[in-house]
């Protein structure tokens, strides 16, 4: 059996989950409806509180389905009780970023301003953390996937570089970074005349 498959998944208070024949499954709960397509071939069953997902058979098909099918129902299950929320921290002098009117518009160095549209479901948030005087950026959404999608499209404005550390980046993201040269002429060299 598979380790993650296996697992049930518990529903919290106010969570029902529907599954159909052709494969469609929906979550629903208090912050709102997540629905996605899976293999029709996977059986779920709900008792009382707790959800399992059975495979059919050991084939390899399906032993391969198996694990993934229950994280994605679980990722639903937790999205529509709870959120999800990506945090990204922007560093660089005059870096800025607001929200207006549910777009973030992003100034990171560029001549123009970037304006970030929010997919459907994905709200931002930009405050300036009082510690260190830098945006930070929150990425709020039910679907797991999308939040994750949101805040990679975010990132990609402005990468962290590794020489002075500028850029946009994940709040658990390590940036390694380079020295850089140093010295006018070299160590040891021959001065340029």
């Amino acid at each position: 059996m598979s380790r993650i498959g296996k697992q049930p998944i518990t529903l919290p208070a106010g969570v029902t989950v529907k599954a159909e024949a052709d494969g469609l499954v929906s979550v629903t709960g208090p912050k709102g409806t997540l629905s996605r397509r899976v293999s029709p071939r996977m059986t779920l069953s709900v008792e009382g509180t707790t959800l399992s997902v059975v495979r059919p058979t050991d084939s390899d098909d399906d032993r391969s389905q198996h694990g993934l099918i229950r994280t994605l129902v679980n990722n639903m299950v937790v999205g529509v009780s709870v959120g999800y929320q990506k945090v990204l921290n922007v560093t660089g002098v005059g870096y800025r970023a607001t929200v207006e009117g549910g777009n973030l518009v992003l100034n990171v160095g560029y001549s123009h301003s970037v304006t970030v549209n929010p997919r459907p479901g994905i709200t931002f948030t930009a405050v300036v953390d009082p510690a260190t005087r830098m945006p930070v950026i929150t990425v709020v959404g039910i679907d797991k996937e999308m939040v994750g999608q949101q805040s990679a499209e975010i990132r990609k404005v402005r990468k962290p570089e590794p020489y002075k550390g500028k850029g946009i980046r994940y709040s658990d993201e390590i940036v390694r970074r380079k020295a850089g040269k140093s010295g006018k002429a070299g160590k040891g060299g021959a001065k340029k005349k």
